[in-house]
């Protein structure tokens, strides 16, 4: 497959595509991957008190799954082929959980036999406890976290204070006075040492109404803390699961584009529908990643899509845009011998068309 293309004067440039790795490396690389996450299977068990053995017989089932590589001959092959469309099923299934489609990614799980393979359980948790933050109650997200106290004290994560300031904020904003010096002294003081500050600014707080103009208790008041606190809180269970913040499907994007994305990609003028960069879809979610970097080209041409070579001759117009000779006695067969530059719509006979050479 080409690994990335450009445009020049009428030209599509597909680079040449990184030289194939043998087949053997990618086992090495396999072999010491699996060496180190099982290693590190050993000290899952301190960080996953929450989701306990269920997560932990996942990523047991992954290192089976991933060490199933070493027994096969090569890339070419139906047992190679099956290896792959389960990776791509786990990919398709996390995407779908991260969207919040629970039923649609236990019923593709149980269809691919992938259920072992995948943190559906694990998932609906996240849900549950995201849709009460969102609902404005932190009760699901604090029993969370206490359940997983020491796990997130060793990530030195902040998400319960965060979450026990916000329930402080709240009795706040409906004046509750009294309640809210309670609620500090007894939840917020014992954070004294690593948030002082923010203690102190909360404390300050009940002298601000709700519809204060004053920044910084104005923020406070913003609802839109509610959802940095779903944001925190999957950050935090994602580091404890030992999972992506990006979907799995996304980030095998992201190597694939990284290898295509050039600038002309996201000329409208320019764009090819043979270029993946160029889809509206993956040419957003290749903004994220570098351009590609190549120095050996394959000219491909605009109006065919097919590569120019000594078979197939690039031609060029007399306004030095260039086409590939088999499209362009194409269209002379179909206009009495005329050919029209799709780019300038300067039309002249075929015989005027120049060959080039390409050093």
């Amino acid at each position: 497959m080409a690994a990335s293309k450009i445009n020049l004067d009428g030209l599509l440039i597909f680079e040449q595509p990184f030289a194939r790795v043998p087949y053997e490396n990618y086992r090495k690389v396999f072999r010491t991957t699996q060496k180190n996450i099982e290693r590190e299977l050993g000290h899952l068990s301190d960080l996953q008190s929450t989701a306990g053995s269920p997560t932990l017989n996942v990523m047991r089932e992954r290192c089976k799954h991933l060490s199933f590589i070493e027994d096969i001959q090569g890339p070419i092959g139906s047992e190679y082929a099956r290896w792959v469309d389960t990776r791509l099923d786990r990919w398709i299934v996390d995407w779908v959980l991260r969207h919040g489609r629970e039923q649609t990614a236990r019923h593709i799980a149980r269809e691919r036999g992938i259920e072992e393979l995948v943190d559906i359980d694990l998932f609906m948790d996240i849900r549950r406890i995201e849709d009460a933050l969102g609902s404005h109650s932190c009760t699901e997200a604090l029993a969370w976290c206490g359940e997983n106290k020491n796990a997130l004290k060793k990530l030195k994560s902040t998400l319960e204070f965060d979450l026990r300031l916000q329930e402080y904020i709240e009795l706040a904003r409906d004046r509750r006075t009294a309640d809210a010096i309670a609620y500090a002294r007894k939840h917020l003081i014992p954070w004294q040492e690593t948030h002082l500050m923010q203690i102190q600014q909360a404390s300050a707080l009940l002298a601000f109404p709700p519809t204060t103009t004053c920044n910084p208790y104005k923020r406070l008041y913003d609802p839109i803390r509610w959802l940095n606190l779903i944001q925190s809180f999957r950050l935090a269970i994602f580091s404890l699961n030992t999972l992506p913040s990006e979907p799995l499907l996304h980030l095998a994007l992201y190597g694939g584009l990284s290898s295509l994305k050039l600038p002309t990609c996201y000329d409208p003028e320019i764009k090819n529908h043979d270029c993946p960069v160029c889809d509206p879809w993956l040419g957003k979610l290749g903004e994220e990643v570098p351009f590609s970097h190549h120095v050996n080209s394959t000219i491909v041409c605009r109006l065919s899509g097919k590569i120019m070579d000594e078979d197939n001759a690039p031609m060029a117009f007399p306004n030095g845009y260039v086409y590939s000779r088999e499209a362009l006695e194409e269209m002379s067969a179909q206009n009495e011998g005329k050919v029209k530059c799709p780019r300038t719509q300067e039309e002249c006979d075929i015989s005027k068309l120049k060959k080039v050479f390409i050093s």
